[in-house]
């Protein structure tokens, strides 16, 4: 999946929302705060459920341009990239992209057949998503 948008927002705004998310959800699964700086190579696992869990790997951090990271199973490897730059207007445009790579064949195919019915509705979730870092920003603005 691949998204680019222009956002309501400055790259400043939205990279500290993605990273607050984060920082969050680290603190959620294992207990530890730890500060933005340490995060490049943070690794840590991630349950889903009960009988679900993933390893989650920070990849790439850089201060109001990217975020990647790596989420990974028994069943396949999911790669995600947040690509973030200003534009002069004061806002940003985000480049989204989201690879997956599925271990054996069986899952490979299961995969493909998932992700084209469930696409659609993971490309409208991740808009609305965005849609709210929008609409926080607006609230921000507003209160000043």
């Amino acid at each position: 999946m691949e998204i680019v948008r222009k956002m309501k927002v400055p790259v400043e705004f939205f990279y500290e929302t993605i990273i607050n998310s984060v920082l969050s959800d680290i603190h959620s699964q294992t207990g530890k705060k730890i500060p933005e700086k340490q995060l490049a190579g943070f690794e840590y696992i991630k349950k889903f459920s009960k009988n679900s869990k993933a390893t989650i790997r920070i990849e790439e951090i850089t201060k109001n341009k990217s975020y990647h990271y790596r989420t990974t199973t028994n069943k396949n490897d999911f790669l995600v990239a947040y690509e973030i730059r200003p534009l002069k207007d004061g806002n940003c445009e985000l480049h989204y992209i989201e690879k997956v790579e599925s271990f054996g064949f069986l899952q490979s195919i299961n995969d493909t057949f998932v992700g084209i019915i469930w696409s659609p509705l993971k490309k409208r979730r991740f808009k609305e998503m965005l849609n709210q870092i929008e609409a926080a920003y607006l609230q921000e603005v507003d209160k000043k």
